[in-house]
């Protein structure tokens, strides 16, 4: 068994191994940036190495630098974890060249599946279904036209080399092919140095199944049954869930005989995923279902196969990476119950889900969930890496439950100053659709109007916020009249600033809601997933009914002061650029709200801000 394992990667998926590694007295070592030197991951490991700057390109991505550091550490194995460096052919082999034992696929494994157009290959040898498509030498663009022209449309233009929904277009006629090739291989060369394309059928109501699998060096290889991973985002996955809804029994005995047959096909070992494309406008249908990659690593997904079968997946990865058979038969697994997973970003989902950078004030979860995780209160999210914060692993008896318990999940968690779109994910998982089944990978552009949340504080969010800053109503008279006049019936209308705006809200019942006071003194409620700041407003600014805005322009997420354009004094018009405004290598113009005279410039060029902060004000005048 191995003794020392060097994990080549950070945040939650170091923690994820860690946590399995310590179970099994196996000593951890960890490697960080500049940008993690207090992050989990490093104060949870055994030892930790500093590997370099923050840009992943310095530090993680650079295979002399893990190397050197499992040397100096006596590390005997290294995980690359999912991501980084786990699919990378060069890397997986220096580290066997070193002597060391590699927590991966074998070398030759991740090659053949590396290129799309060669996995297909090779998959149609070994009896494995794939996507009715072209797969060739010829890269002529009047060929691959023609052949587009054959298959029928609408078709995907698919880079061979890539992943993550990049190099990828759908083109829905013939007109468009041109267009559409050339931006593809442009992103392709410049994501992968490669600018080399398949075409596909695309499939209308597409489902997105996968398949996990295992094998070991003794010839053994199962699987571990199916995910759905089709509720995506712009080809991001957001929401899994194992197993897939909609499968009856011999639909999945050949979706996962086919999975077998493509692992076997590349004498694969350890944990891999066999990703399959579903036809589902007419259920789910094995003459429907059809290969579409492999991935030749541990997916983030993972737990969701975990709570259905009651295994550890890293612990059998590290078993069989020391050389052990699979600790079970094929006869010996079975699907329990239903489990969900969904992806916690650090976005904010009412502007377009633009990132979200910064402290993390507060950061809580419910307790009676999973929670795989690399920050905790206190932390920061920075730039440099994946947005994602956590992910909520439900498990139930039934799918129905399953969803419920998400949804409850997602909305109970509580996440400030940093933008999250846990609201998002509780109204996803709780949507009619949803919990009937009816996904596929369209499933939430169409319901977006309804799963992301707006931008403005919701009725409940007013109420909430209006109780808060006011004692109860009692017949005490001093406290039960609001804007007493004499001989006039109280005005039970309450004033309260809620993200920097001022509303007018008549005093009622409030729903139940999180209140709480975080970092400086500042109060923010939770509800429903959301978070909202908010205090008693000046008077100046509750003078008329419509309570008009005091003009503040404020930060709409954590981010750089990349320019300001007015000065005090300056006269601006509405929708005048004021500044601008840089997170994530994004840059947002913050504009005048109403004609008027620039009265403050609080903010600073180059200065870091956070969420909220007050950055101009306009005041409104002649």
């Amino acid at each position: 068994m191995i003794a020392s394992l060097l994990i080549a990667n950070r945040g939650e998926i170091a923690c994820r191994i860690i946590r399995t590694a310590r179970a099994m007295g196996i000593r951890t070592i960890a490697v960080y940036s500049d940008a993690d030197a207090n992050a989990r991951h490093v104060a949870q490991a055994d030892e930790a190495v500093h590997i370099g700057p923050s840009p992943a390109r310095e530090s993680y991505l650079v295979h002399a630098k893990i190397l050197d550091a499992a040397k100096s550490t006596g590390a005997d194995a290294i995980h690359p974890g999912y991501g980084f460096l786990s699919e990378n052919v060069d890397f997986a082999e220096a580290v066997r060249a070193q002597g060391l034992v590699w927590v991966g696929a074998p070398p030759a494994s991740i090659r053949a599946m590396g290129l799309k157009d060669a996995a297909k290959t090779l998959m149609i040898a070994a009896g494995v279904p794939v996507t009715p498509g072209y797969i060739g030498d010829d890269q002529d663009p009047a060929h691959l036209q023609a052949e587009a022209d054959r298959i029928g449309y609408p078709v995907l233009i698919k880079a061979v080399a890539g992943g993550g929904g990049k190099g990828m277009r759908r083109v829905d006629a013939a007109a468009d092919f041109a267009e559409a090739l050339v931006s593809c291989r442009r992103e392709a060369a410049a994501s992968f140095g490669d600018d080399r394309v398949l075409i596909e059928k695309y499939i209308l109501g597409p489902r997105h199944i996968e398949v996990q699998v295992f094998g070991d060096t003794h010839g053994n290889v199962v699987h571990v049954f199916e995910r759905d991973c089709s509720l995506q985002r712009r080809h991001q996955k957001v929401i899994e869930e194992a197993p897939a809804p909609g499968m009856d029994a011999a639909t999945r005995a050949a979706i996962c005989e086919a999975a077998v047959k493509a692992a076997k096909a590349v004498d694969y070992v350890g944990a891999g995923t066999i990703e399959f494309i579903a036809d589902a406008s007419d259920g789910l249908r094995a003459d429907r279902i059809w290969f579409m990659e492999m991935n030749t690593r541990l997916q983030v997904e993972h737990p969701v196969t975990e709570a259905i079968t009651g295994i550890d997946l890293v612990e059998w990865q590290l078993r069989v990476a020391s050389g052990e058979a699979l600790p079970k038969r094929q006869d010996e697994l079975a699907i329990q119950g239903w489990a969900m997973e969904a992806r916690l970003y650090a976005e904010n989902p009412t502007i377009g889900f633009l990132p979200s950078t910064g402290p993390l004030d507060r950061l809580r979860f419910p307790t009676d969930i999973r929670i795989d995780s690399g920050v905790e209160e206190g932390g920061e999210v920075t730039p440099f890496y994946d947005p994602m914060i956590a992910k909520l692993i439900v498990h139930a008896p039934t799918r129905p439950g399953a969803a419920a318990k998400l949804a409850r999940a997602a909305a109970a968690t509580q996440v400030w100053p940093v933008r999250t779109n846990a609201a998002f994910l509780s109204r996803a998982a709780g949507h009619p659709d949803f919990i009937a089944g009816h996904v596929d990978t369209g499933f939430i552009a169409r319901h977006a109007g309804t799963l992301v949340p707006a931008s403005e504080p919701s009725p409940a969010v007013l109420q909430v916020a209006a109780q808060a800053i006011l004692p109860p109503v009692t017949g005490d008279p001093w406290t039960s009249l609001v804007g007493f006049r004499s001989n006039a019936a109280p005005d039970l209308r309450v004033a309260v600033a809620v993200a920097g705006q001022t509303y007018l809200v008549d005093r009622g019942v409030a729903p139940l809601a999180t209140v709480v006071a975080v970092k400086d003194g500042s109060e923010v409620l939770f509800l429903d997933g959301e978070a909202w700041s908010f205090a008693r407003p000046r008077a100046a600014d509750v003078a008329g009914d419509d309570a008009p805005s005091d003009g503040a322009v404020m930060a709409p997420m954590p981010g750089r002061i990349v320019s300001i354009a007015v000065a005090t004094g300056d006269r601006v018009a509405k929708g005048q650029r004021l500044l601008v405004l840089e997170a994530m290598k994004m840059e947002q113009g913050l504009v005048a709200p109403f004609d008027g005279i620039v009265a403050e410039v609080k903010a600073i060029e180059g200065a870091q801000v956070s969420e909220g902060t007050t950055l101009i004000r306009v005041a409104k005048g002649d």
